[in-house]
């Protein structure tokens, strides 16, 4: 019970701190302000779920596992 807690209040604590240092690093290596860093991020999670629904779809192993084993089954 008190390792949980401990490990709550660490979590609760140390967590925010370091995504703020690590966005803060980032922007500083990029030469960037730390707002278009945030901006960037956003856009590229946009992006990245488009991408999974509309194409990553039709790229899912078990979609494409029945295809070929369909395929398979045509060509005999």
């Amino acid at each position: 019970m008190i390792a949980l807690l401990l490990y709550r209040t660490l979590a609760d604590s140390l967590v925010p701190w370091l995504v703020k240092f690590a966005t803060r690093v980032l922007a500083r290596h990029l030469n960037m302000p730390e707002p278009l860093v945030h901006s960037t991020g956003d856009f590229v999670v946009a992006q990245v779920l488009a991408f999974e629904h509309s194409v990553g779809r039709s790229l899912c192993p078990f979609r494409l596992a029945a295809l070929v084993r369909a395929w398979w089954r045509g060509e005999r």
